[in-house]
């Protein structure tokens, strides 16, 4: 007795007889047919096929569901008013217009749902309080794109991510579909987003979209080599900073890459990974702070400072820091120093709730690479205005001259720099493998300052 078993040949040769069956159908027939799916189905059907994908598409079927679902609401005349006017123009429309249409509609509804959900701002950070159930509610993963030198694209979904306080770690680990570190010719971060339906009167049927995809950062050959620096490394791996933010790790080979890891900080990051386009990234609307041409030292004080030093697993510090000033003649090779720990108070110094160590995991290995974890800071103006962020994997490297003779043991110095900010951090480890945050120190660029509060210090 021949075996009933579906085999793939045989179910190919089903599919291919059920679309020819489909095809022999008058298209008025199948637009019937079609009339009685929601938005949903239809998404369904239009990944089915070539014949699927047009007759998914007719622009009657989905002027109707857009009355129907997106027009429902007796608040929303203007809605109602533009499609009564843009269903006389139905058949000069391109095929896909009403449900492209559709789709805007509901992502411009869920902008705005968003927004409402990211609550309140925190009076600390600066920060919306939703953030990581905003982009969880949304759907939001991330992908990397990565070239080779040949030209060749791979993409890779992420492997874990870590939510912190005021950042998200990000980690691909792709094994032997990752090309070595010499041969990689640049690095794309998307947000990618899928759109999902869930209007009652769809049968509380989610049915998940094609994605939109964001460009969140792109790193060219430059960045993969020159500007690269050793951060930290352990008996499996070797941790090369690209940019602030962006770390790889290699084998101790030197060339075989282990994993890909980016730390990015909550300021616009629903905006970053969502508004953006697949080759464009998300540009903010440039706000101006209010001028103020009476105080002499406008721009110099009323800085909020809070840091958070934390690995892929657990917070080390939270700290907030208010009314950070600079007298204007203090003013040192263009840069305002704002003092947050003093080295001399020791009332202000600040003990970490563990060591500043950063695990990795990658396929069936791990580690832990010492005196290296990640910072995340955030600087705001008098006005409780974001002023800088950074998120950024930092190093610890041990200092030969004691900075403070209050405490015995090693002492260790992180600095992290950029065009904008600099920020200078001194710790003491104790015997006891107690570590202590004796000196914080930012320094703000002049020109970023002048730019920020339109003044010519």
């Amino acid at each position: 007795m021949a075996s009933s078993k579906a085999t793939p040949s045989r179910l190919r040769a089903a599919a291919t007889s059920s679309q020819k069956i489909f095809e022999k159908l008058p298209h008025e027939i199948l637009d019937t047919i079609l009339s009685y799916l929601d938005a949903s189905a239809l998404f369904s059907m239009s990944h089915t096929n070539k014949l699927f994908y047009q007759l998914a598409s007719n622009n009657v079927l989905w002027k109707k569901l857009y009355i129907a679902d997106i027009c429902n609401n007796k608040k929303q005349k203007a809605d109602i008013m533009n499609v009564q006017f843009l269903s006389k123009k139905t058949r000069d429309h391109v095929v896909g217009y009403w449900k492209e249409l559709y789709v805007k509609t509901v992502t411009h509804r869920e902008v705005k749902k968003w927004k409402r959900l990211l609550g309140p701002i925190n009076s600390h950070t600066g920060l919306p309080s939703q953030t990581e159930q905003v982009l969880r509610n949304l759907r939001v993963t991330w992908e990397l794109t990565i070239t080779d030198m040949s030209g060749r694209v791979t993409t890779l979904e992420l492997s874990w991510s870590h939510f912190s306080e005021i950042s998200l770690t990000l980690c691909w680990c792709g094994g032997d579909s990752l090309p070595n570190y010499g041969e990689i010719f640049s690095l794309q971060l998307h947000g990618v987003r899928r759109i999902a339906f869930s209007w009652p009167d769809l049968k509380k049927l989610r049915q998940l979209l094609p994605s939109k995809r964001s460009l969140v950062a792109n790193l060219n050959k430059q960045h993969l080599t020159k500007c690269a620096q050793v951060i930290g490394q352990d008996q499996f791996v070797l941790l090369k900073l690209l940019q602030p933010g962006i770390i790889i790790g290699l084998w101790r080979d030197g060339t075989s890459v282990a994993f890909i890891m980016f730390t990015l900080h909550f300021y616009k990051l629903v905006e970053r990974s969502t508004r953006g386009s697949h080759d464009c990234s998300y540009v903010e609307p440039i706000i101006q702070p209010p001028f103020d041409d009476i105080d002499t030292e406008y721009g110099l004080h009323g800085y909020k400072l809070h840091i958070v030093l934390h690995n892929t697993e657990c917070k080390l510090m939270s700290e907030s820091f208010s009314q950070l000033f600079c007298h204007r003649a203090h003013i040192s090779n263009g840069w305002i120093q704002l003092t947050a720990i003093s080295r001399t108070n020791s009332s202000q110094h600040v003990q970490l709730s563990g060591k500043p160590n950063l695990h990795w995991r990658c396929e069936a290995l791990e580690g832990t690479v010492e005196n290296c974890c990640i910072m995340s800071l955030t600087l705001l103006d008098e006005f409780g205005n974001q002023f800088s962020c950074v998120t950024t994997p930092i190093s610890m490297e041990l200092e030969k001259a004691a900075v403070s003779y209050d405490y015995d043991g090693e002492h260790y110095l992180i600095q992290h720099e950029d065009s904008n900010i600099q920020v200078k951090m001194q710790l003491v480890k104790m015997t006891a493998k107690k570590h202590f945050v004796v000196s914080l120190i930012v320094y703000v660029s002049v020109l970023f300052v002048n730019k920020h509060f339109s003044r010519d210090y």
